[in-house]
């Protein structure tokens, strides 16, 4: 007997892009993203205005998703969307969208944690791409979190350590814009990054205990260290800049691969996921590779376009839901500050 397709619309508004994915059981058949560059001219997200855009990208994006998937609507199994983390007016909107298409529709509502969505993002089928077997160390890395979680199932998950402070993302953000960088500064550092050299400038790694993290002072350092650079020679951050990106760069690499060493060491787990947006970054991606050669380590990288907020992501844990038969109810409601 052939088995029954699943069709799973996921929805992501957590934070400042628009995206809708469909998904036939695990293999993604659209996945379309809005983002907004209007954030560009004030570096950094501001909510209220990443929620007004979501309301306006919200219709448009999901029937583009719909009609690339190449299905109407009437075939759709369940609708997932993202729940938290995330702001809370981005959230509210892609929720509430959900909410009235899966009611309209008459068929299921799949709450989706937007952390959860990024470590699960592994399981999209794809050619030649490797799935981590359980058990396995997921480090996420984004702009608003930075976590290393044990991966025991897909929906049994334990957060061993993160940020007490900024996100890795926030740590490259606020030193681009010490450096009069553009927002988001991760890309424009890591390519710059690329034609420097990594020890030209040394920068303290910050000492926090156990598998926790902290970018806040390497913030602050940053910052000291440029006012007292330019105090002495006005043009030396235009002079020395790919330098400073590399060094800057090799100092964050530094400090998630050291926590990473010593989640290993403590769990004694060797495969190594990572996920969201930072690690798009390819000083980590290189890191993570000749970790596989030093340290014997399985490393999993998912593809660029799953790295960022995406709504391919949401999709596969609602088609890991639904095989559960774990639905929603019509009362769910956004959270900003979910937990795995």
């Amino acid at each position: 007997m052939k088995k029954e397709n699943i069709y799973i619309l996921g929805i992501e508004s957590s934070c400042d892009d628009t995206s809708a994915a469909v998904l036939c059981n695990d293999t993604i058949l659209s996945n379309v993203v809005a983002d907004q560059k209007i954030h560009t001219e004030y570096g950094g997200v501001v909510p209220e205005l990443a929620s007004r855009a979501h309301q306006q990208n919200i219709v448009p994006v999901v029937n583009q998703a719909i009609e690339r998937a190449g299905i109407s609507k009437d075939q759709l199994s369940a609708i997932a969307f993202t729940r938290g983390p995330g702001l809370m007016g981005s959230l509210l909107v892609g929720t509430s969208f959900a909410k009235s298409l899966a009611f309209g529709l008459d068929i299921p509502l799949i709450d989706v944690n937007h952390m959860q969505a990024h470590i699960l993002a592994h399981f999209i089928e794809e050619e030649d791409h490797q799935k981590p077997p359980f058990p396995f160390l997921a480090m996420t890395i984004s702009g608003g979190h930075t976590q290393i979680v044990q991966v025991n199932s897909h929906f049994e998950m334990e957060v061993l350590g993160e940020t007490i402070d900024d996100a890795v993302g926030e740590a490259y953000d606020k030193s681009g814009k010490i450096l009069g960088l553009g927002y988001p500064a991760g890309p424009e550092i890591d390519k710059r990054a690329q034609l420097g050299n990594p020890k030209a400038y040394k920068f303290t790694k910050p000492k926090v205990d156990g598998l926790n993290f902290s970018f806040s002072g390497l913030k602050t350092a940053i910052l000291y260290f440029v006012q007292r650079e330019t105090k002495a020679n006005p043009n030396f951050v235009e002079e020395n800049l790919n330098d400073i990106c590399a060094s800057i760069q090799y100092t964050i690499i530094g400090i998630l691969m050291d926590k990473l060493k010593l989640a290993v060491k403590q769990t004694g787990i060797k495969h190594i996921a990572i996920g969201g947006g930072v690690s798009a970054n390819s000083g980590i991606r290189k890191a993570l590779k000749d970790a596989e050669k030093k340290h014997g380590w399985t490393t999993y990288i998912p593809k660029f376009e799953y790295t960022t907020d995406n709504a391919a992501m949401i999709a596969i844990v609602g088609y890991l839901k639904y095989l559960n038969k774990d639905f929603s109810d019509f009362d769910v409601m956004a959270t900003a500050r979910l937990k795995i």
